[in-house]
């Protein structure tokens, strides 16, 4: 399924080719500020059906496969005692576990939601790394598609878990009427809690990781693409200009590497703090 939004800027037909935002491509003799409509390539499959895939899509699909093929490679011949990659994403597991899960909802319960927790947390992790990888270049979170799709799973998820225990108008007045406050209060309070609850939680969680994602990656573009400039386009004084920016995109690149955990820690982390403040909207 594609993203794209009716919105976007229509590239004219008569531009002699598409620009896909990478740190490695510039165009020839020319230096190219990257621009929101590069992150909405030309399709590369299936042009014009509701399949219709780019560069993007593809991302996607090959960090997705890659996420699968990690998990069955290092689980398919456990060991007791883990080594090599096994270790590594058992690791990883038990961080969601830990530090997550049975932080936020209590060993019982987070036992209970650990598979959704931790698809969250290693979705994220998995396709925001591509941004870091030559040749990829980009986090195809850093579209608004799939951070939507995710919001969208928590969203309903924890919605559930509220009307299952509650039912449907229980769950809805626990979550938006606020106790032990005056009366008259209620009229401004009701409103509130029901738009922070129940319409900016997703939308919060989208941005969230899209806007990260898009800045992290528009910044490595532009420092690694002012040294190609600086080396290759610009006049013979302002060569000495490349090493610094360099230096400035290897620097950030390593902090890109930071956000990339945070983000799949927070997004995991809220997805859990949400499921925990439903299944006890009685003690709102």
């Amino acid at each position: 399924m594609s993203d794209r939004t009716a919105g976007m800027t229509v590239v004219p037909a008569a531009r002699t080719r598409e620009r896909t935002l990478s740190v490695i491509t510039l165009a020839a003799g020319e230096f190219h500020a990257p621009s929101l409509s590069d992150f909405y390539p030309p399709a590369v499959l299936f042009a014009g059906t509701p399949f219709e895939l780019d560069r993007l899509m593809l991302v996607r699909l090959l960090m997705t496969a890659v996420l699968v093929a990690v998990f069955v490679l290092a689980f398919r011949s456990p060991k007791i005692v883990p080594r090599g990659l096994q270790n590594v994403m058992e690791a990883g597991v038990v961080f969601v576990k830990e530090q997550i899960a049975d932080e936020v909802l209590g060993k019982e319960t987070g036992k209970k939601f650990l598979p959704l927790i931790a698809t969250i947390f290693f979705t994220v992790l998995f396709l925001n790394f591509s941004g870091v990888i030559p040749g990829l270049n980009i986090s195809s979170n850093a579209r608004i598609g799939m951070p939507l799709v995710l919001a969208a799973i928590v969203y309903i998820a924890y919605n559930y878990v509220g009307i299952r225990k509650y039912g449907f108008f229980s769950y809805i007045r626990h979550s938006i009427v606020v106790p032990d406050v005056p009366v008259a209060l209620h009229v401004l309070l009701i409103p509130i809690e029901f738009i922070s609850t129940f319409i900016l939680r997703p939308f919060t969680l989208t941005v969230r990781l899209m806007a990260n994602m898009l800045a992290g990656h528009i910044m490595l573009v532009l420092f690694f693409s002012a040294t190609w400039f600086f080396l290759f386009d610009a006049t013979a004084w302002m060569k000495v200009f490349s090493p610094f920016s360099l230096l400035a995109g290897i620097g950030f690149t390593l902090f890109e590497l930071l956000v990339i955990f945070l983000q799949a820690y927070v997004f995991a982390l809220l997805a859990a703090v949400y499921i925990g403040q439903s299944e006890h909207a009685a003690d709102h």
